[in-house]
């Protein structure tokens, strides 16, 4: 590439009057936090079972361990990072304005 070459950005797509942005949600957030509650129900009481039947079961209760760590898409604190994206998922907007950026609340 040449030092005098310049690179064009595509233009941006227009959008039609009133039409809003869907939410952008991060890696580890729900569709909607009844479902989010429910994993974590899910894979914290694996995860507390596998230890809890230890006694009982043996080692075969440790097989609830990697159950409970898919349903929290890795690990607890994973899970606790998608709560506060599906909780906060259309409610905060960034917009950065001359180097200098903010986080305001949509209005509904």
């Amino acid at each position: 590439m040449t030092p005098d070459s310049t690179t064009t950005k595509p233009a941006p797509t227009p959008r039609a009057a009133g039409a809003r942005d869907t939410p952008a949600r991060g890696g580890f957030a729900s569709a909607t936090v009844p479902r989010h509650l429910a994993r974590g129900a899910a894979g914290f009481g694996a995860l507390a079972g596998s230890l809890a039947l230890l006694p009982v079961v043996g080692p075969a209760s440790l097989l609830l361990a990697p159950i409970g760590l898919i349903a929290l898409r890795g690990c607890p604190m994973c899970w606790a990072i998608g709560l506060v994206e599906t909780v906060s998922a259309g409610r905060l907007s960034r917009s950065c304005v001359d180097g200098r950026c903010e986080l305001t609340r949509e209005r509904p």
